[in-house]
C-alpha cells in the first residue's frame, strides 16, 4: 500500500515510483522475448546498430503477469479509485534504446494523449482533455536495470499542475499531442527526475506529467514499457458525489493554484 507522504507526492510532484513492483526473474524472461522479437544477440554489442528499436504491444502471459501484480493493483486502486480502471491486457509499446553516439530524434518534452482525433491512425493528432479522458495513469515499467548514463526518462517535476491550466480553456474538446507540446516549451523551468532503478521498478506518473527520452551513453540497452491506465469510469473534477482520487485532485488544486 501506498503511504499517505506517497499519496501526496503523487498529487504534488507528478508521480510516485513502486519499487519491486514485479520481479527480477519476470523482468529477464521478457528481456528475453524482446531480443528474440528484435533478432539481435544480446551477447554482441556490433550488432546494435541503432540508437532505439520500437516494438509493439505485448500481451502474452508474462507481460500481462508484470502489469497485474498486488501491489500495483493496490497503487491503482489509491491513486485512480477503486473500479475505475482496468487491468492492463498489454504493456504498451516498447522504445528499447541501445548506446549510441548517434540522435536517436525523440527526445523533445510531451505528454501523451488519451483519446482520438479526427485522424485516429495519426498519433500526433490525438487529444488531451482537463478530465483527462480515456487515460488514469502514465506508467514506466524497467525491464532492465537503469542508471543514469542508460537513457532514463526525464521527467518534469511538478509539470502536470501547469499542464492542467493550459488545458482547461480548451474544454472537452482538448488539445492535440503536438498542439500540447508546443505549448510546452513556454512553460517555466522545473527539476527535472529522472526514471532510474533496477529491473522491476515502476513509476506511476498523473497523465499530465511532461516527460522526455534522451540519448543512452551508457553500455546496456535500456528496456521500458510506457502503457497508460486505461479508464472504466471516466475521472470527475467537479461535482463529484464522493471524494476525489488523487489524480483528479491534482488537476482540482492546479485549477485552483
Amino acid at each position: 500500500m501506498l503511504t499517505s507522504e506517497q499519496v501526496e507526492q503523487f498529487i504534488r510532484d507528478g508521480f510516485v515510483r513502486i519499487d519491486n513492483a514485479f520481479s527480477a526473474s519476470l523482468a529477464g524472461q521478457i528481456r528475453a522475448i524482446l531480443w528474440q522479437e528484435m533478432n539481435l544477440d544480446p551477447t554482441r554489442p556490433a550488432t546494435w546498430t541503432r540508437p532505439v528499436v520500437r516494438l509493439g504491444m505485448y500481451a502474452q502471459e508474462p507481460f500481462q503477469e508484470a502489469a497485474n501484480t498486488p501491489v500495483l493493483h493496490h497503487a491503482f486502486d489509491q491513486l485512480v479509485g477503486r473500479g475505475k480502471w482496468l487491468p492492463c491486457r498489454s504493456v504498451g509499446t516498447f522504445p528499447i534504446r541501445f548506446p549510441s553516439p548517434d540522435d536517436p530524434g525523440d527526445t523533445g518534452w510531451h505528454v501523451d494523449a488519451g483519446f482520438p482525433g479526427a485522424e485516429p491512425e495519426d498519433y500526433f493528432q490525438w487529444r488531451i482533455n482537463v478530465r483527462s479522458k480515456g487515460r488514469g495513469l502514465l506508467m514506466l515499467f524497467l525491464f532492465s536495470d537503469v542508471g543514469e548514463a542508460d537513457a532514463p526518462t526525464r521527467i518534469r517535476v511538478g509539470s502536470h499542475r501547469e499542464v492542467a491550466q493550459l488545458l482547461e480553456p480548451a474544454g472537452e474538446d482538448g488539445l492535440s499531442f503536438l498542439e500540447l507540446a508546443r505549448q510546452l516549451e513556454t512553460l517555466p523551468q522545473r527539476p527535472e527526475a529522472l526514471a532510474t532503478g533496477p529491473a522491476g521498478t515502476v513509476y506511476l506518473c498523473h497523465p499530465f506529467l511532461a516527460h522526455a527520452a534522451q540519448p543512452h551513453t551508457g553500455t546496456e540497452p535500456r528496456f521500458l514499457a510506457q502503457p497508460p491506465l486505461l479508464l472504466r469510469e471516466e475521472l470527475s473534477i467537479d461535482n463529484a458525489t464522493a471524494a476525489y482520487a488523487p489524480v483528479e485532485e491534482a488537476i482540482r488544486r492546479a485549477l485552483t493554484e
